[in-house]
This record gives C-alpha cells, sequence and structure tokens, in this order.
C-alpha cells in the first residue's frame, strides 16, 4: 500500500512539473510559420491596388491557358538527354568507325 501511494504521489508530481512548461510554447504555437509567411509576401497589400496589371490583354492570355492545356493532353516526346558514348539522334549509336 506504501509503495503504491508513493507512486501515485509521485506519478503526480511529474505531471504537474510538466504542466507549467506547455502554456509557455502554446502560446508562441505557429509564429515560426507566420514569420516565414510574411517575409516571403513581397506586397501584401497588392490584392487592394484597383489597377489592372500591364502586358497580356485577354485574348493572349486566353490563348495561351489553352495551349497550356492542350500540352497537357498531347505532351512533347520525350529526349533523352543522357548520351553516355553514342552518337546524338543518328543509327548505329555506340559503334565505332
Amino acid at each position: 500500500m506504501f509503495i503504491r501511494s508513493t507512486l501515485l504521489a509521485l506519478a503526480c508530481l511529474v505531471a504537474t512539473g510538466c504542466s507549467h512548461v506547455t502554456p509557455n510554447y502554446d502560446a508562441r504555437f505557429g509564429d515560426a510559420v507566420r514569420d516565414a509567411k510574411r517575409k516571403m509576401t513581397i506586397n501584401p497589400d497588392a490584392g487592394k491596388n484597383g489597377d489592372p496589371v500591364a502586358g497580356m490583354d485577354g485574348r493572349a492570355a486566353r490563348e495561351s491557358m489553352q495551349q497550356y492545356h492542350e500540352s497537357y493532353k498531347t505532351p512533347p516526346p520525350a529526349v533523352n538527354v543522357i548520351n553516355i558514348g553514342g552518337q546524338i539522334g543518328g543509327q548505329g549509336a555506340g559503334s565505332s568507325k
């Protein structure tokens, strides 16, 4: 009985000893992520600017988006970039003359 009550008192003491640490961490939880997001944002008030961006008109933007979507339907053929000891695009790769 003495051992059981001693273990219970020890468990309560350990539990209360650790509980004072988490409020300090909980108060600052997520600060690093929010700070990194703030540092990555160039202009946080960009959405409040009503001026349109100069550069592309609607027709050019629509065409470029259509070409972008079409490129996924029929992707270009794969090209072998690593060429060790062979000919580029010819027959008989690796043969010596």
